[in-house]
């Protein structure tokens, strides 16, 4: 079930739809904790393109045995190490960006872009 659901092209139409909500979010709200939000649904749509391209039917896990090896049985790892990198950075920078929105809120009262522009021109 879950390996025709991968092998379909309906898992990249719904990464494109979750790309371009984020593109969305970031480009047309106002509030910067909306942005923010929206930045994450894209880290979300590009890691999980990098998974669904990492997929491999009929694979194994890159385990060794003794016996005979064929590496084209195994799913290369190397993908899923790198997207688990990429989700620590996502959590980093998120913490780092909820913290500086913090930071904003207090000194300008506001989390509106607008609002914090006009109070930074004061």
């Amino acid at each position: 079930m879950i390996e025709n659901f991968l092998s379909s092209s309906f898992i990249y139409w719904l990464i494109a739809i979750l790309l371009l909500l984020g593109i969305f979010g970031i480009l047309e709200c106002n509030n910067l904790m909306k942005k923010l939000m929206a930045m994450n649904v894209m880290q979300v749509a590009v890691i999980i393109f990098f998974l669904v391209l990492a997929q491999k039917s009929h694979a194994t896990l890159p385990v060794l045995f003794n016996g005979d090896v064929n590496i084209d049985n195994y799913v290369n790892p190397l993908p899923h190490a790198l997207m688990l990198t990429a989700i620590v950075v996502s959590l980093s920078t998120t913490g780092v960006a909820l913290a500086l929105l913090m930071r904003i809120q207090k000194r300008y009262e506001a989390i509106e872009e607008d609002d914090v522009l006009r109070r930074m021109n004061k």
